[in-house]
């Protein structure tokens, strides 16, 4: 068929043509906004899951939710050698960009401006200052303000600042929604200082609301900073597709450029993909190339299955495989080794690592903590750990030893 009409989308945070399977995520985020909205309490809202889900799909599907109720809202992803005041500070400089034009007082919006200055270009203290050409400068043409968000202590500051666009919020009428991708990979003080702001925000019932995204032990990071935060936040966890939303992700788009599938070539798709999101599309997309005709066949979908798996295993297995090194392959290959043939998201008791490997857990410690670094493994539980990528296992047991 003509790959130009190609309608799936298997890319890193792309929205697929059909988002099927998060209706219930999607209305609950409307119940949040409409109560914040009403000066109502609500939480706010964590997203955790394996790769390849489609978090970071939603995530931005939940930010247009709150844009069309004009919302003020900005979108950062964590990164793990980075400090949060940067990036924050550009997501709520673009929020109360998009709040200015309904607001009457536009002094009010510089004097908040003042206080985002200061907290952005306030330096930790800890830490030597910067050289004069290293120092970065937001761009806010309003003059720093002194004695607000800018104590260098960024749970101190991190809470005035959000308190101070509550409020601007509260001016116009609306709310403020801050989105963060990756949230795991925030520095354990960076985490400490959101979920103390969250917690101040809760307790006023200010219009500001943070919504995360990360993988399935972020709930794990967020309750050992903060103890109350396992009721600071609701937290949803998103799965794979269940058999009716993923032939529903895949037939939707195909209908609308008039192809069908036949019932066993779903059955074939949906084994191959598991559900997930991006294999779904992954899949959806090679066997569209392949099939001459529609309808879709189950032929097709054998036919077409070892283009998708070659083009995952360079673009989603491999990159992935290719970060860690020997020390750490050899730490995964025994994971893979221990898990079933069919695997999705099992944990693996770090001792019998260990014990397989005829080592001490001390001594497997560095590869273990490297991999959850580099966001490949994730110990949801003590003890244990897993991958977070789905079928990683299955590709490792793949690949020639070292």
């Amino acid at each position: 068929m003509d790959p130009v009409r190609n309608p799936y989308a298997p890319g890193a945070g792309q929205r697929p043509p059909e988002l099927a399977g998060r209706d219930r995520e999607l209305q609950a985020f409307e119940i949040v906004l409409e109560r914040v909205s009403r000066g109502r309490p609500e939480r706010s809202l964590m997203l955790t899951g394996l790769r390849g889900v489609g978090k970071t799909v939603l995530l931005n599907t939940l930010r247009s939710q709150a844009i069309s109720r004009l919302w003020g809202t900005g979108k950062i992803e964590a990164r793990p050698d980075q400090s949060l005041r940067r990036p924050l500070s550009a997501a709520l400089h673009m929020a109360i960009r998009e709040l200015a034009p309904h607001h009457r007082a536009p002094d009010r919006i510089d004097e908040f401006l003042g206080v985002l200055k200061a907290f952005a270009v306030r330096e930790d203290p800890n830490k030597p200052p910067a050289k004069l050409r290293d120092r970065w400068q937001p761009g806010i043409d309003v003059p720093a303000s002194t004695g607000r968000a800018d104590s260098g202590d960024i749970e101190i500051d991190l809470v005035e600042l959000f308190t101070d666009a509550a409020s601007v919020a509260t001016d116009v009428g609306t709310g403020v929604a801050i989105f963060i991708d990756e949230m795991q990979d925030l520095s354990a003080d960076d985490i400490s200082a959101m979920c103390a702001a969250c917690h101040e925000l809760s307790q006023t019932g200010a219009p500001l609301i943070v919504v995360g995204a990360g993988l399935p032990h972020l709930p794990a990071l967020l309750t050992a900073s903060k103890s109350y935060s396992e009721r600071l936040f609701r937290y949803q966890r998103i799965d794979r597709l269940d058999r009716i939303a993923a032939d529903l992700a895949l037939t939707a788009p195909a209908l609308r450029e008039e192809v069908e599938y036949e019932p066993k070539a779903l059955d074939e798709l949906y084994e191959a993909s598991g559900g997930y999101p991006y294999f779904v599309q992954a899949y959806g997309k090679a066997t569209w190339d392949h099939a001459p005709r529609s309808p879709i066949t189950a032929a097709d979908v054998r036919v077409a299955a070892p283009e998708a798996e070659a083009e995952l295993a360079v673009g989603f297995f491999g990159s992935r495989y290719e970060r860690a090194t020997p020390a750490e392959r050899e730490y995964m290959r025994c994971m893979a080794t221990l898990l079933p043939a069919v695997d999705v998201s099992e944990a693996v008791p770090t001792a019998e690592i260990a014990r397989s490997l005829g080592r001490r857990p001390a001594s497997l410690s560095p590869a273990r903590d490297a991999l959850i670094k580099k966001g490949l493994i994730y110990s949801g539980e003590r003890g244990t750990v897993a991958f977070t990528v789905p079928h990683f296992a299955r590709y490792i047991r793949s690949q020639p030893a070292d």
